[in-house]
């Protein structure tokens, strides 16, 4: 089924038409002028003989040019003579044609290759985003697009993904050995190590801050009886030792309470991973944490804090998201104007995903140009077509007219020069 060509720019359109009409009425008015000429100078000899020699032929290269050029589109005169009409007939045909020329011209590795090569692309993105006002630009436009993107996420969007494709997948996937395996990573590295510094030094400067609050716990688990003052005494000792004795792990890195502790997690670890109890016992905590309520309600109150914080951060021209971004960005445009090595690296893998792409898809990129030909209808596009490069031809017909004069006078003299 055939549909109708859309116009993209109906007043380019017109535009074209005007063209055309105008050189129409040239190459016609040229056909004219030579009959003029032709039937003024018939049978007259000397010069004229000449004249009436040129404007001959000139009419015989105008009206076979005008048949060739007119066959292109439609039957001349409305006469279906054969191979005439050739755009609406064989539509289908030039659309394979076309779809061919373009996949063995243009989308061979070569030919891309040395055309990336030849713009610089990392060069170019380079040079534009130097420019402030560019990647000022990039910022904004890619912050709006963000905080659009950020505001279509709804909460139901979230609780959809936890409970259909999260929570499932994490109920499939047994966690003990996966959780086992880091673990072990963590400790062959001594990770750990530096978590456990952090929190002693946490610990020990909160202690330090806050005995009367330590004191206070203390007192909630004396008992009711004992006096006040011996209760203070046993608190502030308990306070003292606490500080001590975490103050001595934090600064003793073979400390034995640090080896009590790695030793647990290197018994963690190996029970994660071989041992069935430990292993039914973390699937069975995974899937009371997965069954709790908390889990998507927290789920939905990260997002909504984190959602908050970006889309204010970034309708604040001064905010630190948009801030910290714009200066990569300047960052990223040095470095491509500085750095050669790292030009040419991004053009190959420009080039590298551009002939990717075409060996992937190029047959359905050319398969493109026959199937959209192919839905038009066969008139209509030969008028579209004619539109485009119909003005172009009418200069085919004009040729043929001097041209044709030009050989029919040469013809002319070298006639009479035989006699």
């Amino acid at each position: 089924m055939s549909v109708p060509m859309l116009s993209a720019d109906p007043t380019a359109d017109e535009a074209r038409r005007a063209g055309l009409r105008r050189m129409r009425t040239v190459a016609f008015a040229l056909l004219v002028l030579a009959a003029v000429v032709y039937a003024a100078t018939l049978d007259r000899d000397g010069w004229l003989g000449f004249v009436n020699a040129g404007a001959e032929a000139s009419m015989i290269g105008a009206i076979a040019d005008w048949f060739a050029v007119t066959a292109l589109f439609k039957h001349p005169l409305g006469l279906p003579i054969p191979h005439t009409a050739l755009v609406p007939r064989r539509k289908d045909d030039l659309a394979q044609g076309l779809e061919q020329f373009v996949g063995e011209n243009f989308l061979q590795e070569e030919v891309i290759r040395e055309r990336i090569d030849a713009i610089g692309i990392s060069g170019r993105v380079g040079a534009w985003l130097a420019v402030p006002a560019n990647a000022e630009r990039v910022v904004d436009e890619g912050s709006e697009l963000l905080r659009i993107g950020l505001a279509k996420v709804r909460d139901d969007h979230i609780e959809a993904l936890v409970t259909e494709a999260l929570v499932p997948r994490l109920r499939e996937e047994p966690l003990a050995p996966l959780a086992g395996g880091l673990l072990s990573e963590v400790l062959a590295d001594d990770l750990h190590h530096g978590l456990v510094d952090l929190v002693l030094e946490e610990l020990h400067g909160w202690l330090v801050a806050n005995p009367d609050t330590v004191q206070d716990v203390l007192e909630e688990r004396a008992p009711w009886w004992a006096p006040q003052g011996l209760n203070d005494m046993v608190t502030s000792r308990l306070h003292t030792e606490m500080v001590r004795w975490v103050a001595e792990i934090r600064s003793a890195p073979t400390h034995r309470a640090r080896r009590a502790l790695d030793s647990m997690l290197h018994q963690l670890a190996a029970d994660l991973l071989e041992d069935p109890d430990t292993q039914a016992r973390t699937e069975r905590l995974k899937e009371r944490v997965l069954d709790h309520p908390a889990v998507l309600n927290t789920a939905t109150a990260i997002w909504q804090a984190l959602r908050r914080a970006l889309i204010a951060s970034l309708d604040d021209p001064q905010g630190a998201v948009r801030e910290r971004v714009l200066v990569e960005v300047r960052a990223g445009a040095d470095r491509l104007q500085q750095d050669a090595a790292l030009r040419a690296r991004l053009d190959r893998m420009a080039a590298d995903l551009a002939v990717f792409a075409v060996d992937r898809y190029g047959t359905e990129i050319t398969a493109v140009i026959s199937h959209t030909i192919g839905k038009w209808d066969g008139r209509e596009a030969a008028k579209k077509i004619e539109l485009h490069v119909g003005r172009d031809l009418q200069f085919i017909r004009i040729n043929g007219t001097i041209v044709g004069g030009l050989v029919g006078v040469v013809i002319h003299a070298l006639s009479l020069a035989v006699h």
